[in-house]
């Protein structure tokens, strides 16, 4: 089942994204026909989630080569560097992002372009071949998760990792979307996401239009409810995954996943591969994206605390790996010892 929206796509020779900012209220497709407009969205939100970013920037590198496609290759070259460097610097955290950079640049440099059309032509092919990916990628995971899901479920899932963060399909909402298409009864407990709502905004809005049952709870109340209704799971995404293990994820997973464990409650991490970074040895590592103060002190036009008064709003968290119950990748469930299973997934020597 196709969603009947997409969150980034290529159009007529513009990035077309969805602006997540405006949702559920308003949906509006905005387009892009510069790299550092893409980058501009990436770092205000209007796309968001580490497999949509990834393909955000992808698409980038593809507006920047399409506008240099008179020039002589060199300078075509240049300007994609330039473009390449300006996408890197719009949000640091998601690995996927500068996997996607990457990526497309390793695989239009061998061999090298002759020309600056020939340039154009292979970073588009491969911007596409890496969103198609993505699609496929978060249904095979989906399908692997299916086992993690009882007959009857109910599920704490924490900010938003469905279509919308994703090319399409979705993450730990695409396992949820599976079981549900696969006759699940799920109840799905819907952390709200301070301080940007992306659960109470996004989740909500998706698994309405999926008729998935679902409740809105606040951050706060998942260890309660953990305590007095049968919680079967909680399922979340991430935005990296270091080589022991350790997640970072949407700020409040750590405190879900401490929950979690208080209560004997599995706790499920859904993984594309391209999320776990292996040149980063623990979440110690990560670089964590800290916000602007507005995000916390106001909600849309009304203001929820004093003026002048200081907030640290960090938007990601690191949850430890000994937290982790296991992994859902494309490839299969993966299970601890993370570092061990990590390499023999991967094929790749940990560093």
């Amino acid at each position: 089942m196709t969603s009947l929206y997409r969150s980034i796509e290529w159009c007529n020779g513009a990035v077309r994204i969805l602006d997540q900012r405006l949702l559920p209220a308003t949906t509006i497709y905005r387009d892009y026909t510069q790299a550092a407009e893409v980058a501009e969205a990436i770092r205000t939100m209007v796309i968001r989630g580490a497999p949509a970013i990834g393909a955000a920037a992808a698409w980038g590198l593809a507006l920047s080569a399409q506008s240099s496609r008179s020039l002589p290759m060199g300078l075509a070259w240049e300007y994609l560097q330039s473009a390449a460097t300006i996408l890197r610097e719009s949000r640091p955290t998601a690995v996927n992002l500068f996997w996607a950079i990457d990526r497309v640049v390793n695989a239009v440099s061998n061999p090298p372009p002759q020309t600056s059309e020939e340039l154009f032509t292979r970073v588009l092919h491969q911007a596409t071949l890496l969103a198609d990916e993505d699609i496929s990628t978060n249904r095979a995971l989906s399908l692997h998760g299916l086992p993690l899901i009882p007959e009857r479920a109910l599920v704490i899932h924490h900010c938003n990792t469905g279509s919308l963060a994703t090319v399409d399909y979705g993450t730990a909402l695409g396992v949820i979307r599976a079981a549900h298409e696969h006759g699940r009864a799920l109840q799905v407990l819907v952390d709200e996401t301070r301080p940007r709502l992306q659960g109470a905004r996004l989740t909500s809005w998706e698994l309405l239009q999926l008729g998935i049952p679902h409740e809105i709870i606040v951050d706060g109340a998942a260890a309660h409810l953990m305590r007095t209704r049968r919680v079967d799971l909680c399922l979340v995404g991430c935005d990296r995954v270091a080589a022991n293990g350790d997640v970072a994820n949407k700020i409040g997973t750590y405190q879900l996943a401490i929950a979690a464990r208080a209560h004997q409650i599995p706790f499920y991490v859904a993984a594309p591969t391209s999320t776990i970074d292996l040149a980063t040895n623990s979440g110690d590592d990560i670089e964590i994206e800290y916000r602007d103060a507005e995000e916390v002190t106001t909600c849309g036009s009304g203001r929820l605390a004093p003026d002048g008064v200081r907030v640290c709003n960090p938007a990601f968290d690191i949850t430890p790996a000994d937290y982790v119950t296991a992994f859902v990748t494309e490839s299969g469930i993966v299970r601890p010892p993370f570092a061990t299973a990590f390499k023999r997934l991967l094929g790749t020597r940990l560093p």
